[in-house]
């Protein structure tokens, strides 16, 4: 067995500890979300943590982990009788990103419990960690049912597996701990509701600190055992702290005072529901226990508000995580009383505590701020109010409010990720008939397994009330849902853009696309095109708000080479099929249709717009061109593409232009 890297090893990253710690000492927290950057010890830290856990006291045989001093009475393993255990080692269990609901919940014999009528249970990873660490890496990738079902086992303490009238309950309660890098996409708010809390992680800027984490893992790499050994006393007092702050936690005051101030602060930052409050109180008490003290203080309250509160604050995914912690004081300040601070001068009193490496700065896009202005001419019509002194472009403009959109789905049906745009074939959803089922059985359709085993009762043999049924007679429910497909913006950034101020309401509806790609679990790439050329801003990724950032700092002016952006798309979109075959690519090409440079930019548009319709894919053309002379351009690009032109007002959910549906296109996928 490989040697863990120690947790008291692990350079800087004081949040990131602090939180896991706190998790150990009171589970009742509700676990921890870490964000954060690639190489920051996420991971890292999460595996040494197993290593400070208590050891546990189990019934011997029991694969579900019960407490032999109060086993569980409904263990499916049971029931145990009271009475002494072995001891072992708490359990770190890892929940992979692919890992199907059967493998995580249990899987029931559905063969066994219709012909015989007995509960033949395969435990899952829920009960593997029953008691222990559940570790999920790349959280934000899993689906999304998985996370509900991993969500409510944590809150309930217990997990169901239901099949078909057959049910099976067992005991299921570990400290969660996810993992995930922000730039592969977000959690929708309802899930990260459920984690108590949220650590944001970064690697240090300071050279010191830098250098010592390089000569620590380079010590680790060359003998594992060796540099163990030296930490071998730090990793035993932090453990035995751990086990003196679990037995002071239940001697913990949480005084009207620090209730006060908890629910003063949730009201302040406007946070949803009342399970930040909870959490809040909870981590601050686990704080004074793990502080050795039996009193809740200000500083308790002030700490649990920045580990309980910033991810409850998003309301969309363009919100920046964070809290003002001026705004924080303000309040803690306001509503203090006496019994709030007991002894201000006890054990880790006075002054905020430390707050890592330096300040959480939002990343910067790249690539934008220094590009070259491109040498153009500017068009007809081109407004120059903006206009800088670069060769025709123009400084980046805020985008417009946005709003809810139509519904644009992709025709047909098929065989994606789970999602919330296009029809498609999926594990959950309304069950529209049945077939044989393709390795192991996961969703019984029982009238067709019934009418397939009826037949053959008498050759059979039987003989009293119960069906004979054979495994050739079971059948698998095939179930239709809704998919998300990959959106690719395709942005006319040019000069006939800024013109009429009308690259604000651009933006606004690119954003609006946005939020709504967000929503319904979609992947999104941006390419924009202006000059001569065009330039893909975003290869394709589940971050939308990497989008949106990309889109903001997205300057204007020069000429339009539509053909280009469409060229651009097709390239990007041949690799995506090859890369990810099962996602439907969803083309949204945002201009007037106004092609301008080169020779005969109008026809080069035309033939690139129909490579895209000769592959089949579905796709959308948001007509931008407004005033009263209209060319109509962009309803022309749309019949090249074989799809369907919208304009900007149409776009709107709240329009009384009729309701656009389905996309048009010829997909030889979706049929």
């Amino acid at each position: 067995m490989s040697t863990p890297y120690p947790f008291t090893a692990v350079v800087g990253q004081d949040d990131l500890r602090l939180g896991l710690l706190l998790n150990a000492v009171s589970p009742a927290v509700g676990g921890v979300l870490v964000r954060g950057e690639k190489g920051t010890a996420k991971s890292t830290a999460v595996r040494a943590l197993a290593a400070l856990m208590p050891e546990v006291s189990v019934v011997s045989g029991c694969r579900f982990s019960c407490d032999p001093a109060s086993p569980d009475p409904a263990c499916p393993d049971g029931p145990h009788e009271p009475g002494t255990g072995v001891s072992r080692n708490a359990r770190t269990v890892e929940l992979p990103v692919g890992a199907s609901e059967d493998r995580l919940v249990g899987a029931l014999d559905i063969e066994r419990a219709l012909a015989e009528g007995v509960k033949a249970f395969e435990p899952g990873l829920l009960a593997d960690a029953h008691r222990g660490i559940l570790y999920v890496d790349e959280v934000n990738l899993l689906h999304d049912h998985l996370v509900d079902l991993l969500l409510d086992a944590a809150a309930m303490g217990a997990s169901y597996v239901e099949r078909e009238g057959v049910s099976v309950r067992h005991a299921a309660r570990f400290l969660l701990v996810g993992t995930m890098n922000p730039e592969e996409g977000e959690l929708r708010p309802q899930l990260l509701d459920r984690f108590g809390l949220t650590v944001e992680v970064a690697a240090s800027r300071e050279t010191d600190l830098r250098v010592e984490v390089v000569r620590r893992r380079l010590a680790y790499d060359d003998d594992p055992a060796a540099f163990a050994a030296q930490w071998a006393d730090e990793e035993s007092a932090l453990r035995a702290r751990i086990v003196a702050a679990r037995a002071l936690l239940p001697q913990v005051r949480l005084g009207d005072g620090a209730l006060r101030q908890i629910a003063a602060t949730c009201a302040a930052f406007e946070v949803d529901g009342m399970r930040a409050d909870i959490v809040m109180a909870r981590t601050a008490t686990a704080l004074a226990a793990w502080a050795g003290r039996t009193d809740v203080l200000a500083e308790d309250v002030r700490q649990a508000a920045l580990l309980a509160l910033p991810h409850r604050r998003r309301r969309n995914p363009f919100d920046a995580p964070g809290l003002d912690e001026d705004k924080l004081d303000d309040t803690l300040e306001q509503n203090s009383g006496e019994d709030d601070d007991p002894d201000p001068d006890g054990p880790g009193g006075g002054g905020r505590p430390p707050r890592g490496d330096g300040p959480d700065t939002p990343p910067q896009p790249e690539g934008e701020a220094g590009d070259t202005p491109a040498q153009s001419v500017p068009e007809q019509g081109q407004g120059q109010g903006q206009q800088s002194s670069g060769g025709g472009e123009q400084q980046p403009v805020r985008a417009a409010e946005p709003f809810r959109t139509k519904m644009l789905s992709v025709p047909g049906l098929g065989e994606g990720a789970a999602g919330r745009r296009s029809r498609a074939r999926t594990e959950h959803g309304r069950t529209t008939g049945a077939r044989r089922p393709q390795g192991a059985l996961t969703k019984l359709h029982l009238a067709a397994t019934v009418r397939a085993a009826a037949p053959h009762q008498r050759a059979r043999g039987r003989s009293g009330r119960g069906l004979v049924v054979r495994r050739d007679d079971l059948r698998q429910a095939t179930r239709e849902g809704r998919e998300g497909n990959l959106v690719l913006f395709v942005v006319d950034a040019s000069g006939s853009m800024a013109a009429r101020q009308r690259m604000s309401a651009v933006k606004g509806a690119v954003l609006s696309l946005l939020l709504d790609a967000y929503q319904r679990r979609d992947k999104v790439g941006l390419i924009t095109f202006r000059g001569r050329d065009a330039e893909v801003v975003l290869p394709p990724t589940s971050s939308v708000d990497a989008a949106a950032a990309r889109l903001e700092m997205l300057p204007t002016g020069g000429r339009t080479p539509v053909a280009a952006g469409l060229l651009k798309a097709h390239e990007l979109l041949r690799v995506e099929r090859l890369r990810d075959p099962s996602r439907r690519p969803l083309l949204v090409v945002v201009t007037d249709g106004r092609a301008t440079g080169g020779p005969d930019p109008v026809a080069l548009a035309s033939r690139a717009a129909r490579l895209h319709e000769a592959e089949g894919t579905a796709s959308v053309v948001v007509d931008c061109e407004s005033g009263p002379v209209r060319l109509g351009l962009a309803g022309s690009l749309a019949r090249d593409l074989g799809g369907t032109a919208v304009t900007l007002d149409e776009l709107r959910a709240d329009s009384i232009a009729g309701l656009v549906k389905d996309v048009q296109g010829t997909s030889r996928r979706a049929a």
